[in-house]
């Protein structure tokens, strides 16, 4: 132990920073989660306020809205990530068959480019082109004879229109990953299907996405990870009273009822309890990435 330590200590010392940005950000804050077992009162502080025990917990469950929460925090996850497997998955494959080098590169580099964008900047682009009044989608479908369509205001669209937005900002992000997947297919087994006889779309479906299979489990199992986060920023810029039944989520219901309302203890016992789900699903994509697709980290 002691002579690997010496032999990788530069390795250590270099991941030294990161390490520390964790403890002090990531796990320091941790001591807080006490405040979900207790009746907190600012002017008395974390240690000072009296202990409830599970009472924000049961409070929790208790209150109407909770089921709705969790039901829409969970669907929308659940669509954004099949949405965000098979759109990527798609677009690789297409741009694999383009032949020219520059015309491959400009679509790359389109798709990539909302990914750098902030849901601020394209809460406020989508607040604008999908004005039932004004905005250039509604005035588009008129032209069409289509009634305008309150996209952020309705909850008919208003869940699709978060899977749309945030497949349209990311897909292009995993499209890179699946595209290097890939380079490390065989030609050779390319040619052995064309001397069988196998065209295009027999190759894509023998040989290209066997080869992708194993980053397609692996980026599927560990996405388990994420089925209670259903984009916090997004829905946050977006979502409106009249969409609460659809579109708020967890994390919306925290930022309401922690910071708005000024309940920390029940908006700490929220998180935890999310936390403490979230946990279990990592887990579970941790074992179904190893056994699937051969993934470890330890």
């Amino acid at each position: 132990m002691i002579a690997a330590v010496k032999k990788y200590w530069p390795l250590h010392l270099m991941i030294l920073p990161g390490f520390l940005l964790v403890l002090v950000y990531s796990y320091g804050p941790m001591a807080g989660l006490i405040i979900a077992f207790k009746k907190f009162m600012p002017n008395k502080g974390i240690w000072g306020s009296p202990w409830i025990g599970w009472d924000n917990f049961e409070f929790v469950l208790s209150l109407p809205d909770t089921s709705q929460i969790i039901r829409n925090t969970i669907i929308i996850a659940l669509m954004k990530m099949i949405a965000g497997m098979i759109v990527p998955i798609f677009a690789a494959l297409m741009l694999n068959e383009v032949r020219k080098a520059v015309f491959k590169r400009t679509v790359q580099t389109l798709i990539y480019l909302p990914h750098f964008l902030s849901w601020i900047i394209l809460g406020g682009i989508l607040i604008d082109i999908l004005s039932p009044s004004q905005g250039i989608v509604n005035k588009l479908l008129g032209v069409f004879g289509v009634d305008p369509i309150f996209f952020l205001g309705d909850n008919r669209w208003f869940r699709f229109t978060l899977v749309f937005s945030d497949i349209w900002k990311e897909f292009g992000f995993s499209t890179i990953v699946y595209l290097a997947a890939l380079t490390s297919i065989n030609p050779v087994l390319y040619e052995a299907a064309e001397i069988d006889g196998a065209n295009r779309l027999r190759q894509t479906w023998h040989v290209t996405l066997p080869g992708m299979l194993p980053i397609i489990v692996l980026l599927g199992t560990l996405s388990l990870g994420n089925v209670l986060n259903a984009g916090f920023d997004q829905v946050f810029n977006l979502y409106s009273i009249p969409v609460y039944e659809t579109g708020d989520i967890i994390d919306t219901y925290v930022y309401r009822v922690g910071i708005q309302k000024a309940q920390y203890g029940i908006a700490t016992a929220i998180g935890l309890f999310k936390s403490v789900v979230s946990l279990l699903f990592i887990s579970l994509s941790y074992v179904l990435a190893y056994r699937f697709a051969n993934y470890r980290i330890f």
